[in-house]
């Protein structure tokens, strides 16, 4: 249980002591700075403590919001201020010198005493609410009619809501899901229950489309949309409650796409029963989306903490955001998840599968040219100076293996790393996407382009990734190698190499995110010895190709190897990203951005 200590003897008719209570909080009162120490060392290591000055006036909401969030190391407001066990040491250092100097604003001292100290205290944007600590009695009278005239309940439901929304659920889903959060916190209802209620809806719902039938269809498209209502929700209670946690982060980064995927497999089963074979499409749609997002998180990453990082490209963007409907329009036509999931919905319901993935894929398409471009014209015009981090984690975003490594040494002393990394990138992934696709399934020269693919991708990413445009590299590579798959499991005439395929590369998209959202979290890449077993981007088409060359006149032992690749990888990354995101050191990711 957490504490909250008074920092002197409660105001008589002050709500403190019972507001502190409903947050979860054992109250305690200390005659002055001294008792508030020593009842601080008297709280277990554990747990967290509140430090609050006994004559605050404000919302019950601002002191959630300031006392309760798990995000953070220590927080504060206006009167009051917490600290979880890593920050406790400097909290009970800062409360010793407080108390010797003496001060009237006592919790506002530690929190200036906590940033000098090197512990960043979280201060939330309030708004409308009120946190204050009255010096008189006119004062605290003012105060208390503030409160009154702010219904903090109305500000919690609007917050719960992401201030950057896209453009469907900004106005057909949040309206009403904030309610549904609301009605699941006051049951107790956590965020993770209903991520994984919105999981089950949307299995469910490609187990409908996979019936290939009509009426399928419809219950398809309608457990989607319900879905997404879910999918929204569990975030919107997450911040309604204040209910963070890592678990939580990974099920939400992670579930979007496990969805989604599934609804592809879904639709293309259904169509198979049809007489239809869209695997090509379902996989190609999925390639698509996954390169999508592999160019946002590598650019995002490269610009994270760049200095001098403007240009007239994003001054143009900013005044175009000034104009109103042109923000609703472009966060539109780059389909984004809730657009993209109702255009899904629809289509399932009343169109065919064939049509579904072809919209997907035309619309993409054309989100993912109006993004790049716009990302390329800021990169090229902007004077930007990329960090060791940037490089890094660019470098991590590639995925390079223990081929790469060898090969990397042994070109050290070459002039081919003089090159660009984007140029030896697009280099190598144009020589094997050219053999893959202009030579027979099982010719041995697809092997050799492999070989100058792995030789000149490790070249690539030889020198750290600080170019305008190196963030193009890990896109290129994830194109490069999804695609190889793609295209040798359709050349090969085998009925079932094709969703092989579409496992082979879920499973190795799903390495591909978990590895972003442990950038974002700080705590780096995977571990080095799962690049290792996976074989890193490069191994694993090497590996793929040699496979096509010496399976290609044996039946469907193409398709088992592809088969047992998928299982293998699919293994290995989920142990150990599972092990992983349970554990005490994974980091809250919690992304206020919708993921296109």
């Amino acid at each position: 249980m957490s504490t909250a200590i008074l920092t002197g003897p409660p105001a008589p008719g002050s709500s403190l002591d019972g507001d502190l209570r409903s947050l979860g909080f054992d109250v305690k009162a200390a005659s002055g700075a001294e008792d508030a120490g020593a009842l601080l060392s008297a709280v277990p290591a554990g747990e967290r403590v509140a430090l609050v000055d006994p004559r605050f006036v404000g919302h019950v909401h601002a002191l959630r919001l300031a006392l309760t969030d798990p995000r953070f190391p220590a927080a504060a407001a206006p009167g009051a201020i917490t600290a979880q066990s890593g920050a406790r040491p400097a909290l009970a250092r800062a409360l010793s010198a407080a108390g010797d100097a003496g001060t009237d604003d006592l919790t506002g001292a530690l929190a200036d005493a906590l940033d000098a100290d090197g512990v960043s205290v979280h201060r939330p944007q309030l708004g409308t609410l009120v946190a204050t600590v009255p010096t008189d009695a006119e004062a605290r009278h003012a105060a208390r009619a503030a409160v009154d005239a702010v219904d903090d309940e109305a500000v919690r439901l609007r917050s719960a809501v992401k201030a950057h929304d896209g453009f469907f659920t900004t106005f057909f889903i949040s309206p009403y899901s904030r309610y549904i959060a609301r009605w699941c916190a006051r049951r107790g209802l956590t965020p993770n229950q209903v991520t994984t209620a919105s999981l089950l809806t949307a299995l469910i719902a490609a187990g409908c489309a996979a019936t290939g039938e009509r009426g399928g269809y419809v219950a398809a498209g309608v457990l989607l949309l319900v879905s997404f209502v879910l999918d929204c929700t569990d975030g919107q209670l997450a911040r309604y409650a204040l209910k963070y946690s890592t678990m939580g982060a990974w099920l939400d980064a992670t579930f979007d796409r496990a969805k989604e995927y599934a609804f592809y497999a879904g639709l293309a089963l259904g169509a198979a029963r049809g007489g239809d074979d869209v695997w090509a499409l379902a996989l190609g749609a999925m390639i698509l989306m996954t390169c999508r997002h592999v160019v946002d998180f590598s650019f995002n990453e490269a610009n994270h903490d760049a200095t001098a990082n403007t240009s007239p490209t994003a001054a143009l963007s900013d005044r175009l955001d000034g104009l109103g409907w042109t923000v609703w329009a472009r966060r539109m036509i780059i389909l984004p998840i809730g657009e993209r999931w109702a255009m899904i919905a629809v289509l399932t319901a009343f169109t065919s599968p064939r049509i579904v993935f072809w919209a997907l894929i035309i619309g993409c398409a054309f989100g993912a040219c109006y993004t790049t471009a716009g990302r390329v014209l800021r990169s090229v015009t902007r004077k930007a100076r990329r960090t060791d981090r940037a490089a890094q984690a660019l470098a991590d975003l590639a995925d390079s293996g223990p081929l790469a490594d060898v090969v990397r040494g042994q070109l050290s002393r070459t002039g081919i790393v003089r090159l660009q990394p984007l140029v030896l990138a697009l280099i190598a992934s144009g020589a094997l996407l050219a053999a893959v696709l202009g030579r027979p399934f099982g010719s041995h020269q697809v092997i050799v382009a492999a070989v100058f693919y792995a030789v000149f991708s490790a070249a690539a990413v030889a020198r750290p990734l600080k170019g305008a445009l190196d963030w193009l590299v890990p896109p290129v590579f994830r194109a490069a190698e999804y695609t190889t798959v793609l295209v040798l499991a359709a050349r090969s005439d085998e009925p079932q190499a094709l969703p092989a395929a579409f496992g082979l590369v879920a499973a190795v998209a799903y390495h591909h995110y978990d590895t972003v959202y442990r950038i974002r979290g700080g705590t780096g890449a995977p571990p080095a010895w799962l690049v290792r077993v996976t074989g890193g981007h490069e191994g694993r088409t090497l590996l793929v190709t040699v496979l096509a060359a010496l399976l290609a006149d044996r039946g469907d032992d193409f398709t088992l190897a592809l088969t047992a690749l998928a299982v293998a990888v699919a293994l290995v990354v989920l142990v150990e990203s599972i092990r992983f995101w349970v554990s005490s050191g994974a980091p809250a990711v919690h992304d206020e951005g919708e993921t296109a």
